[in-house]
């Protein structure tokens, strides 16, 4: 059996602008988000990690290099699977105008639908992810493995293995830093663990903003 750990990055600034990030570069941890992974750094400090990969986002490397600190007999790999949806035209735009359009309602009913302007389905982006997931198991038969990453990639990794429909996915919620621990063997898949966040400073553990149908929060 293979366990691995899938970790949000920590919260950054970007959300502020009131765009879509995507693979914007450039976004780094605010002061918020660096202790948030230095939380979770600290709390994975006693597991016998085998790998860690991450998202080659700076949010998400910042966030695995916290974790990294407390196992410096590993490196980090990068994974671009594993990176934030491609966005296509969408990214860096304004929220505000971007759920007025037409395809912002599929976006948050019918995902499995969505194809973003030049950029991927929502479909692709879980698969490309799950074949990460199944690639791990090889690679590391046994072994504990932490995949850093973002909110919808993680979403989209555990919607496949709880059975959901991909239409449902967006009823997961993932935190910044938070831990999700999925179990793979050959028998059913098991998920864990979902959304641990008991390891953040108290002040990071405050009641999440109610999500309206304009909210995009869930890709910062």
């Amino acid at each position: 059996m293979t366990r691995i750990l899938l970790v949000r990055h920590a919260v950054n600034d970007f959300v502020k602008t009131g765009r879509l990030a995507g693979w914007t570069p450039g976004v780094h941890l605010n002061e918020e988000g660096l202790a948030q992974a230095a939380a979770t750094g600290k709390r994975l400090e006693d597991i016998p990690i085998t790998a860690i990969y991450s998202s080659p986002l700076e949010r998400t490397v910042e966030t695995a290099e916290a974790i990294l600190k407390y196992h410096p007999s590993l490196n980090l790999q990068l994974e671009e699977k594993i990176g934030e949806l491609r966005y296509g035209k969408w990214e860096g735009g304004e929220l505000r105008k971007l759920n007025q359009k037409r395809r912002w309602y599929t976006v948050q009913h019918y995902p499995s639908r969505m194809q973003f302007p030049h950029g991927e389905t929502i479909r692709a982006a879980q698969s490309r992810a799950v074949e990460v997931m199944e690639k791990l198991v090889e690679r590391h038969e046994n072994g504990t493995v932490v995949v850093v990453s973002h909110s919808d990639i993680i979403k989209l990794i555990l919607a496949y293995y709880l059975g959901m429909h991909l239409d449902m996915y967006q009823r997961l919620n993932i935190s910044p830093a938070s831990i999700s621990v999925l179990l793979l063997a050959e028998n059913r898949p098991t998920v864990d663990v979902m959304n641990d966040t008991s390891h953040l400073p108290k002040s990071e553990e405050r009641p999440q903003p109610i999500p309206t149908p304009e909210s995009a929060s869930q890709y910062i």
